[in-house]
């Protein structure tokens, strides 16, 4: 089975946990859009369900899968959301934010009752940093903000090259909210939820893509099929 396939394959397996009437958060991804087209096929034969979307990308989707949507503005509650992750380590925390979404579905994942993640099993590491971590920032200050990310950076142990996200045309990505995205290449961060915590209280800094204690249960697909890890 290749890479697809095995996304294709968490997501089916998110999907045995969704019962008719549920509220559910709509992750952002490669992966979660097998999650979100597959809700559609069970959609059009009768499940009632609505979903929060965590991007406009996802909005959109889902739309056109017949999803019907709402807000949180709307509801206060959600069952359960199932998201992708760019990488999952043992206690369950997440690095999130290589789409740019990292803002929205940390908001709906806070939200909700529940959150499952599927990845194939390349996501799954023992320490969290391989993948550059996204730092959602406002354009004022830009400068001023990045000093003061790898000071807290510093402190936490962890050093790295930051980098402003771009478009293909060589623009400033810019999220959903308007924001912009550093990404942070630290290669390994001993103690994600220190950093989580000093990154959060940056003013320019919006979010950051560390998942502290949000993922109940992480679904894997792999070679030898699936794996599923709970939370204790």
């Amino acid at each position: 089975m290749d890479l697809d396939g095995r996304k294709r394959q968490a997501a089916a397996r998110a999907l045995d946990e969704v019962r008719d009437g549920m509220k559910l958060g709509l992750g952002t991804g490669s992966t979660a859009k097998h999650f979100v087209d597959l809700l559609g096929e069970r959609v059009r034969r009768g499940l009632t369900v609505v979903g929060v979307p965590t991007s406009e990308a996802t909005r959109a989707q889902a739309a056109q899968c017949g999803i019907a949507l709402t807000t949180l503005d709307e509801i206060d509650r959600l069952d359960l959301t199932v998201d992708g992750a760019d990488e999952a380590d043992h206690a369950l925390d997440l690095i999130k934010g290589g789409g740019g979404a990292l803002l929205r579905e940390k908001i709906v994942a806070a939200a909700s009752d529940r959150m499952i993640v599927i990845a194939d099993d390349s996501k799954w590491v023992e320490r969290l940093g391989r993948f550059p971590l996204p730092v959602e920032v406002v354009p004022f200050g830009l400068a001023a903000t990045r000093r003061a990310v790898e000071a807290a950076m510093a402190g936490c142990g962890v050093a790295g090259e930051l980098r402003l996200r771009r478009t293909a045309a060589g623009h400033a990505f810019v999220t959903d909210g308007g924001h912009w995205i550093i990404d942070a290449h630290l290669g390994a961060i001993p103690d994600a939820p220190r950093l989580s915590a000093a990154l959060a209280a940056i003013p320019g800094v919006v979010e950051h893509g560390l998942f502290i204690g949000l993922a109940s249960t992480v679904v894997l697909a792999g070679a030898d099929g699936i794996r599923v890890i709970e939370r204790p």
